[in-house]
């Protein structure tokens, strides 16, 4: 397999394995360390804590669920969300830490699995020329758009994820 997905199969694999290392390093947070701010935020000089780390592929797996949902029904779609331009990811990212910010942490990793499922089940429903058969938001393929906001950014906490639970657990 490549490191990037370019079938159903590959995108699904690429999702299990790093959510389930993922989730793994996520139930080693003791609930007491969740809500520290100790990790590198999207915006600039920002600390943000392993919950928003959470909040943040939640509110990611969301908004790639909506555009599906969208797009199927033949609406409109605002990328990357109603509001927000592709260079306000990091306000984007804030967004959903403010969205998610008074959840208890255990109700955010099981939401997370909830969207994580939701986004797989999606993905079994479809087959490989829906996923990489043709453009689907301007050059990119449905499944490199899942791809792009599911399993890349989970690659990206875990490391985030793990060098904190080294330095504060």
């Amino acid at each position: 397999m490549s490191s990037i997905p370019e079938n159903k199969d590959e995108l699904e694999l690429a999702i299990n394995l790093i959510f389930t290392k993922l989730m793994a390093d996520y139930r080693l947070t003791p609930v007491s360390a969740a809500r520290k701010c100790e990790i590198d935020g999207n915006v600039k000089g920002t600390k943000v804590s392993v919950s928003d780390t959470v909040a943040y592929l939640i509110g990611w797996g969301k908004l790639v669920l909506k555009w599906f949902h969208l797009r199927s029904q033949n609406q409109h779609v605002n990328f990357p969300e109603t509001g927000y331009k592709w260079n306000q990811l990091g306000l984007l990212a804030e967004s959903f830490h403010e969205e998610y910010r008074d959840w208890k942490y255990d109700d955010l990793l099981m939401e997370l699995e909830v969207t994580v499922n939701d986004i797989l089940l999606l993905i079994s429903s479809l087959n490989d020329d829906e996923l990489y058969g043709v453009a689907w938001y301007e050059k990119w393929t449905l499944g490199r758009m899942i791809q792009f906001n599911t399993s890349s950014p989970m690659k990206n906490v875990r490391t985030k994820v793990r060098r904190f639970n080294r330095n504060f657990i």
